[in-house]
């Protein structure tokens, strides 16, 4: 694998009984960028990270991991890695900087290490003067950050992240969105997956798109509304209903038309900017527009075209 990909599968599968959760997967992840793992949940995505991290061997299909393959665990390979399971359980009755302290002996790193680390860590991510509290006593939020500490302490070079900002409030998921781009400009690569089309849209360099373990789109945030079909609309407001104008509408071969009233709604088959010509068929026909404006085409629509309205929910 190039030494510019973090991440490289190739027809990645992964069978539950009858069940395909994770189907034929080809993903590129280029080194020091974050790359946002998108899907509703189900879609596949804690699963490819589980075989990504050792946890689950592929049915079928090859993995590469910073150069070296993977199937099933690879210690070398777990070393150069930070992995965050999505909501982490970490013991309640050890302190932050404790549990900091035991995944850094795991690494194999030495005290003096350990400790100038720790409170590198510590400091990062919001939890000065609370680490040596017990993490039974942390908020949610607290937990989240602590998670994140631990999937840094051994400075790795990729950083896999599973749902980060689930169960945050608002300003928590701020706080998780600006430690991501923190670590990036570190140069490491950061891999994480979300159903929250926000966040990723916030943070990511590429985005891949799954859902029922199917890859759906991979690439960059600004490719994806324009490669596509995404659900442009134009919606038009008359003076006051005139017969002729949805006749002339229905003639326009790259939309279908919605009326109600004096306004009318046409669902787009094209990623050309049609408003000019539609502007001259109502005009034509008798009809004075009040206002006309064009929806959608955005992230969310390309998502929702990808993945159906059921993985919206």
């Amino acid at each position: 694998m190039p030494e510019d990909r973090a991440i490289e599968t190739h027809d990645l599968s992964k069978k539950y009984g009858d069940r395909l959760a994770v189907d034929r997967l080809n993903l590129t992840v280029a080194s020091k960028q974050v790359h946002g793992f998108l899907g509703p949940n189900g879609a596949g995505k804690s699963t490819t990270i589980k075989m990504m991290v050792g946890l689950l061997r592929p049915t079928t299909g090859s993995l590469s991991i910073l150069g070296q393959g993977v199937s099933g665990d690879n210690p070398r390979v777990r070393r150069k890695i930070g992995y965050m399971p999505e909501l982490p359980r970490f013991p309640k009755h050890l302190s932050g900087e404790e549990l900091l302290d035991v995944y850094g002996r795991m690494y194999g790193m030495s005290k003096t290490e350990r400790q100038g680390r720790i409170t590198e860590l510590i400091k990062m991510v919001g939890l000065e003067g609370r680490g040596k509290d017990r993490i039974g006593k942390y908020s949610k939020g607290m937990q989240q950050r602590i998670g994140i500490a631990q999937a840094l302490i051994s400075d790795p070079e990729l950083v896999i992240l599973d749902e980060p900002s689930i169960g945050l409030d608002p300003v928590g998921m701020v706080e998780v969105r600006n430690m991501v781009k923190d670590i990036v400009k570190s140069g490491t690569t950061v891999f994480f997956s979300s159903h929250l089309l926000a966040e990723v849209q916030q943070v990511c360099d590429h985005v891949t798109v799954i859902h029922l373990g199917v890859m759906r789109y991979s690439g960059t945030l600004e490719d994806i509304s324009s490669k596509v079909m995404a659900r442009r609309r134009i919606v038009i407001e008359l003076e006051k209903p005139v017969d002729g104008v949805l006749a002339a509408l229905k003639t326009m071969k790259f939309a279908t038309v919605e009326a109600n009233m004096n306004t009318y709604t046409l669902h787009l088959d094209t990623r050309e900017d049609v408003r000019a010509e539609v502007s001259r068929a109502v005009t034509s026909a008798g009809g004075v527009i009040v206002k006309m404006q064009e929806e959608g085409g955005g992230l969310e629509d390309a998502f929702l075209s990808l993945v159906g309205k059921e993985g919206m929910a």
